[in-house]
């Protein structure tokens, strides 16, 4: 089974590079990220067209989360429900769906905009709901993988230049702490499973001065998964090929394979 994560930036701008990516890549479950898409809008037929079945929660200009799968999707729940103080109530950041026998969740966390202000406050305390919610919802038992953009990178290893992001955001350690307290609930990082000691491997480049090319980047896009998932990871690529070329996003997929259960 392969799954990949991908922050489209703007599906109506990138589909074709996504219609390109899911014939050549072979994945199962596709989650994106970014889709700036209301519902009505989303290309569910273009989508199914190509073999997926597909469900989407958007609001429209901005975020939007979505879950691409050909191998079925059951019990799709949006947001973290009721009982949850989200505080970007709204913003469509959340999805979780069941594909293939696992529970798949689509994320994208907060950007934060700058240290200190009343954003990266929220940021924080949505990534302590979104720890109360895995512990509320979910069980580190389980086959569950939680995947999409961070934008938080968990260790300075991966940045291009630690010292270029001092008084940043995504390198805090509030945000780092959100992210192992994920880990600490019973989440691994599947990335890390399979390259445990690479360094400066990054799913993210800005689109100013090159850094791409430059190989100035980040590694915000993660894929957290429990035990029983865990124990299947088998491979896993950062998809660069995918940030080349014309009309790229600023970010790459994110692939993993697991093993038949």
């Amino acid at each position: 089974m392969r799954i990949a994560t991908w922050n489209v930036n703007s599906l109506k701008a990138r589909i074709p590079r996504v219609e390109e990516f899911l014939g050549y890549a072979d994945v199962d479950v596709l989650c994106l990220q970014e889709t700036k898409l209301a519902d009505k809008a989303f290309p569910q037929l273009q989508f199914g067209a190509l073999g997926y079945e597909s469900v989407h929660y958007g609001q429209g200009q901005w975020n939007g989360v979505a879950i691409l799968s050909r191998v079925g999707i059951e019990d799709a729940a949006f947001g973290f429900g009721d009982g949850f103080d989200d505080p970007y109530e709204g913003d469509a950041r959340l999805l979780t769906a069941k594909c293939g026998g696992i529970t798949v969740t689509s994320t994208y966390v907060p950007n934060g905009r700058s240290v200190g202000s009343e954003f990266y406050e929220r940021k924080i305390v949505w990534l302590g709901t979104l720890r109360e919610w895995l512990a509320a919802r979910h069980s580190p038992d389980e086959p569950y993988l939680i995947s999409g953009d961070f934008n938080v990178a968990p260790e300075d290893r991966d940045l291009w230049d630690p010292s270029a992001f001092i008084g940043a955001t995504h390198v805090t350690e509030p945000e780092r702490a959100a992210v192992r307290a994920l880990r600490d609930w019973g989440m691994q990082d599947a990335f890390r499973l399979v390259y445990p000691d690479v360094d400066r491997c990054f799913t993210y480049w800005d689109y100013r001065a090159g850094d791409f090319h430059q190989h100035r980047g980040m590694r915000i896009d993660l894929a957290l998964v429990t035990e029983p998932v865990a124990a299947r990871v088998t491979w896993s690529v950062v998809d660069r090929n995918a940030r080349k070329g014309s009309g790229p996003s600023d970010h790459a997929p994110l692939i993993v394979d697991l093993n038949d259960n």
